[in-house]
């Protein structure tokens, strides 16, 4: 009975047989597999027949337009089928997305009133003992008239010399609130300022971007002061460069630790001799990563330089590192905290006695001001849906509204790469151009851009730059954007993959409705991480739930997700399965792209790799939102354009390790031997680097060339 199959087969080939007896040879084969009764076997009843492969058509049919199966089938049979299936009005295969999905739980919200900061006051610049061309250059330069809460706050107390511990919202204007008293003091100075004087201020921050940023921002409030000179140190730029900058001299130096510290340690022109200002922006997060010993470094050689100075720390969270330093760094300062000011005036006294002696747990229970005209939104989306959800949304505000500016947070640069070219190539419609020029719907004005740390200096400014200045676009972008820039005309932050705590999250959202614009947010959670929300609930931040469906139903009115068929009735708007459809003819899109070559799959399985190592390294209090064996890793290879979970998927490996894996290795094991933590820190420390580090350069090197095919990842 085992050759039951092929013996079929030379049944069917019969009528090719070159004479009569080949077609006795085929009868008599036919009569020894048919019961006394003439009807086949009752085994023969366990195999589906190929029609009953046809009445259920599977995605690959659907892929290939049916034209490889129905090639294959005889003629009679195929026209049999095409009747049926025009009878029975034929549909997409749906339930590859919208089947064995888990149950969205419902958001349960507590009712919070959110600390909300009054962003400006009625105080002008004029009204404080500024030199008239400092205050000129404020009203016609930056064009600012009125001072902001942090402003009126802190200029006053660093005029007076003193240091400050300065906490307040992000895009407050906490740049400008010690920039234009660091410019008041340094040009009334007794005797004028001279370049080759060295450095008098030092401007810490975390990032190669804020650095850019700070130092625009000085230069601007320079302009009536030319004999001071602002210069900036970053990762990425050539060393000898700015060696002969630091030679000519830097009045005011921005920079970031890492650089920093590498001059510090193999450049004699630099010294801190005249340093009379220490400033720490983003103080939190360069002390993220073990960047307190890059500090500690700094420090020290400030400190040998000269006794005495002004030092400030400012961040949008207090948390126990900065505390720390502030113990280490500042002398008697004065904490400005407009959150908690504003708490107070609408507290009772009562209340504020019980929160100040349980200031141990402050760190923890930390609630956080959000700009006023911010709206937070959350959406809860099966691990399947995750990816035409997210393309679904970029459709609805950057291409039918057109008035949007967005950015997207990832967790991981690979994550970054892959999908800014898996949207580029299939929504910005460069797929279609290729096939065909008929498209109902213009998409040549979605403009995807990228920015991670392990990009190319140059390519990182210039990104910057263009995102800086364009109108709409959408960045894709790691938590290297997430501190202190400042993007004009931002108007949605999209978290695609959820922040490891609150901070973050108030961070990643400060990049919009900034200096008192209007600006929205969206979590994207899947339904086991649900209880996020409470966490964020329980920091006095407040989220309004949006739903999948009404975020899918923008496939609607792009037509080029429509599913052709013979005889379709106009489509209509709403029709949940018309859009179930649509929403499986564009996963179905992603995944063509994806399997178009192998370069193309193993760039998928790399970045499906690099978000399971992100997602083991949330914080121990959250494991129990974040847990890596909540996932399904068949859903999750849905959501980057993969067909099927991989089978030979492990962990990153890290750095040095020449330790080759066991291909096919259980999930059990793959959960036990993911190295996250390390990885992730690997490639955090690689965004706020010095850029000097060789084993950086060298992978540098090698990722010179972006193309799929030339992204390896381990078998």
């Amino acid at each position: 009975m085992a050759a039951a199959g092929p013996l079929l087969l030379n049944l069917r080939s019969a009528p090719r047989g070159r004479g009569p007896a080949a077609a006795s040879r085929s009868t008599t084969l036919k009569r020894k597999l048919q019961s006394p009764h003439g009807n086949p076997p009752l085994k023969r009843k366990c195999k589906p027949s190929v029609s009953a492969f046809q009445k259920c058509p599977v995605e690959a049919d659907i892929r290939e337009k049916g034209s490889s199966s129905q090639k294959s089938l005889p003629k009679k049979q195929l026209t049999d089928n095409q009747n049926k299936s025009q009878k029975s009005k034929p549909s997409i295969k749906t339930s590859s997305l919208f089947k064995n999905n888990p149950e969205i739980p419902e958001v349960h919200r507590k009712a919070v009133q959110q600390v909300q900061e009054n962003v400006f006051t009625k105080d002008s610049f004029s009204q404080l003992d500024l030199h008239p061309h400092l205050i000129s250059t404020i009203n016609t330069v930056l064009k600012i008239s009125s001072m902001t809460s942090v402003q009126k706050q802190t200029i006053p107390v660093l005029l007076q010399g003193k240091d400050a511990l300065v906490r307040s919202q992000t895009g407050s204007g906490k740049t400008l609130a010690y920039g234009i008293p660091l410019v008041q003091s340094l040009q009334g100075m007794e005797s004028k300022i001279k370049r080759s004087d060295g450095p008098y201020a030092l401007i810490l921050v975390p990032t190669r971007e804020l650095a850019l940023q700070s130092f625009d921002i000085m230069q601007k409030l320079l302009k009536p002061f030319a004999w001071i000179v602002p210069g900036v140190l970053m990762g990425g730029e050539k060393r000898k460069s700015e060696k002969a900058r630091l030679r000519k001299g830097i009045n005011i130096l921005i920079s970031t630790p890492g650089r920093l510290v590498d001059h510090i340690k193999s450049t004699e022109c630099i010294h801190f001799r005249r340093t009379q200002w220490l400033i720490i922006d983003e103080a939190d997060r360069i002390l993220d990563l073990g960047f307190e010993k890059d500090v500690a470094v700094i420090l020290n050689a400030l400190n040998a330089g000269r006794d005495t100075r002004q030092n400030v720390l400012l961040s949008a969270t207090l948390t126990e590192g900065v505390t720390r330093l502030a113990d280490i760094s500042l002398n008697d300062p004065i904490s400005i905290s407009i959150a908690d000011e504003i708490q107070k005036a609408f507290q009772p006294a009562s209340q504020i006695e019980r929160q100040a002696s349980s200031s141990s747990n402050c760190m923890e229970q930390e609630n956080f001001a959000v700009p006023e005209k911010l709206k937070q939104y959350v959406m809860m989306v099966p691990s399947k849906l995750r990816l035409v959800t997210l393309a679904a949304f970029i459709l609805e505000k950057c291409k039918f509204e057109k008035h949007h500016k967005m950015i997207i947070f990832f967790s991981s640069c690979e994550q970054v790469e892959f999908y800014h070219e898996l949207l580029l190539k299939v929504l910005s419609g460069g797929l279609e151009l290729e096939q065909s020029e008929r498209s109902s719907v213009s998409s040549a004005h979605l403009q995807f851009l990228r920015l991670h740390g392990n990009m190319e200096q140059e390519e990182r400014t210039e990104v910057f730059q263009e995102f800086l200045k364009s109108k709409t676009g959408i960045l894709l972008c790691t938590d290297v954007a997430a501190r202190g820039l400042d993007l004009p005309q931002v108007t949605w932050i999209v978290q695609y993959n959820a922040p490891a705590s609150p901070a973050e999250y108030i961070h990643r959202i400060g990049r919009t409705a900034r200096i008192g614009c209007h600006g929205n947010s969206l979590l994207v959670l899947a339904p086991s991480e649900a209880e996020y929300v409470s966490l964020l609930a329980s920091h006095k931040i407040n989220v309004s739930e949006m739903k999948m469906e009404k975020v899918l139903l923008s496939l609607m009115k792009d037509d080029r997700f429509k599913l052709h068929r013979p005889r379709s009735k106009k489509s209509c708007g709403t029709d949940p399965q018309e859009v179930r459809e649509r929403a499986t003819v564009l996963q179905t899109k992603f995944e063509n792209y994806v399997h178009s070559s192998e370069g193309t799959v193993r760039w998928a399985k790399k970045a499906l790799q690099s978000f399971l190592c992100a997602y083991t390294t949330y914080p121990r209090n959250l494991k129990h939102i974040f847990h890596i064996k909540s996932l399904h890793l068949g859903h999750v290879a849905k959501s980057f354009g993969l067909r099927d979970a991989p089978q030979n998927l492990t962990a990153l490996p890290t750095a040095g390790s020449k330790k080759k894996t066991k291909p096919g290795r259980k999930r059990s094991d793959l959960l036990k031997k993911t190295h996250g933590k390390h990885r992730l820190a690997e490639i955090l420390r690689s965004e706020y680097s010095s850029g000097m580090d060789t084993g950086v350069s060298k992978v540098k090197k090698k990722k010179k060339q972006r193309k799929p095919g030339n992204q390896q990842i381990p078998a």
